[in-house]
């Protein structure tokens, strides 16, 4: 899994001693508009975070209006009650661009409910802070789509929108000076980023040998020194790659920290010119045993069980995707919570049927309630795993009954989709809406 390293933000702070010349640049702007008199706990930082980008960044936001005596609150844009959008009078949005273009899973209801009404927000001054990637077409799609939106309804800019192409550090540190102008301040709490820790490969072995597709691996890793940090399900590593060492990739975390390792399902991903991945072809190929592998541990809290720890649990996903799903399913096998369903789908199942042993065996000891398997390759024709979700809809009906909850993990294109699509198809749109309002439809998708 791969997106884009939310702790890079702290590298910003290494060019805030440029800021004489960006000063300059920002004194060519149009001036932000004046502020009304503060009145206590009106600043509002609004994320839409798909992997915690932006709720990272807005935590630090918060921290930073706070160090200038500001009564500031962050919260999630699924949790922005229209009432209180209506009566405040400060916000920061920081808003990541999913896909192409759309808004994060968590922003979805206000993107489709909040922002197709005729609000007046008038009273409101606002800045932006979208995040994206400008390889993609429809870069940073939702956060211009949101800043063009609270200007419609009458907000008042306090800034121009300010657009962050894969972590650029000028970007964030402009970010970091408008917050210092409104919080009257330029003592800003530290942003720097936790250090890389040293770690060692103990175990590779190729999952797929004899598969059509890319070879992919599962690799066990240790800290070199002391014991393992803590993790829970769901969260993610930061793997900085001697090739590239400016973009760290993110992968799902396959394992639990009772199992004594960390464990990644890794695809060797190749370029057109044949290739290795810069991340990928470190990890599936190049790195020993001897070598030392930079990593850190990222909390994911959007894709862990938190309050759904309780509930019946359907976990949906393919290829690498299988790895934040089985950490999920040797946490709730270790409690003692056996009401699990998995779908998972690949290419062939001769080749592909990643930990076949090990799910079989859960299976088999009632640890896992259900396992529905797709092939899209096998001689019976396409299939995938949102075919074997269309074909138990009476069974999912009767999950989701029982308050289950849904998790995906995977790839984006095709998948995730066509998953969303089937369960929109099964459970109707208006309660798959519900259900991810509510925490119990989580997908953690690239």
């Amino acid at each position: 899994m791969m997106t884009i390293d939310p702790l890079r933000w702290g590298t910003a702070l290494a060019l805030l001693a440029a800021y004489g010349g960006m000063c300059a640049t920002l004194l060519r702007r149009p001036k932000a508009a004046a502020l009304p008199a503060p009145v206590e706990g009106d600043w509002l930082v609004v994320y839409a975070s798909q992997t915690g980008n932006a709720e990272y960044l807005a935590q630090q936001t918060a921290a930073t209006l706070s160090t200038g005596g500001l009564n500031a609150r962050a919260l999630c844009i699924s949790s922005l009650d229209p009432a209180v959008l209506g009566s405040a009078t400060r916000a920061l949005f920081i808003a990541s661009t999913y896909g192409e273009g759309d808004a994060p899973d968590a922003a979805a209801r206000f993107a489709g409910v909040t922002m197709a009404g005729d609000a007046n927000l008038a009273q409101l001054h606002y800045g932006v802070l979208a995040l994206g990637d400008s390889s993609y077409t429809n870069y940073c799609g939702f956060g211009r789509a949101l800043d063009a939106w609270l200007a419609a309804r009458g907000a008042t800019p306090l800034f121009e929108r300010i657009e962050v192409d894969r972590a650029n550090g000028a970007a964030i540190a402009n970010w970091q000076h408008q917050l210092s102008h409104l919080a009257g301040t330029s003592d800003a709490p530290d942003w720097e980023a936790p250090a890389y820790g040293q770690w060692r490969i103990l175990e590779r072995t190729q999952l797929n040998p004899g598969s059509a597709g890319a070879p992919l691996y599962r690799i066990a890793l240790a800290p070199r020194e002391g014991s393992l940090p803590a993790w829970e399900a769901g969260d993610l590593v930061q793997v900085c790659a001697p090739r590239d060492p400016d973009l760290p990739r993110e992968y799902s975390i396959a394992s639990i920290p009772s199992e004594g390792k960390l464990e990644l399902l890794v695809r060797l991903q190749r370029h057109e010119d044949g290739c290795a991945g810069a991340a990928s072809g470190w990890l599936c190929l190049d790195a020993t045993p001897g070598d030392t592998v930079a990593l850190r541990v990222r909390t994911h809290a959007r894709f862990r069980l938190g309050e759904n720890a309780t509930r019946p649990l359907i976990l949906i996903g393919n290829g690498t995707g299988l790895a934040g799903l089985r950490a999920h399913l040797k946490a709730r096998i270790d409690a003692g919570a056996f009401d699990n369903w998995l779908v998972f789908g690949e290419r062939n199942a001769e080749h592909d049927f990643l930990c076949r042993e090990e799910l079989q065996g859960w299976l088999a000891g009632g640890q896992l309630a259900r396992l529905d398997l797709a092939f899209s390759r096998d001689a019976d024709g396409p299939r995938y795993v949102q075919h074997a979700l269309a074909e138990r809809g009476e069974e999912l009906r009767a999950w989701i009954a029982r308050g289950a909850a849904i998790y995906v993990c995977g790839s984006l294109q095709g998948m995730a989709t066509g998953v969303h699509e089937a369960l929109a198809t099964v459970l109707g749109s208006e309660v798959l809406d519900d259900l991810a309002a509510a925490g119990r439809y989580r997908r953690d998708v690239y």
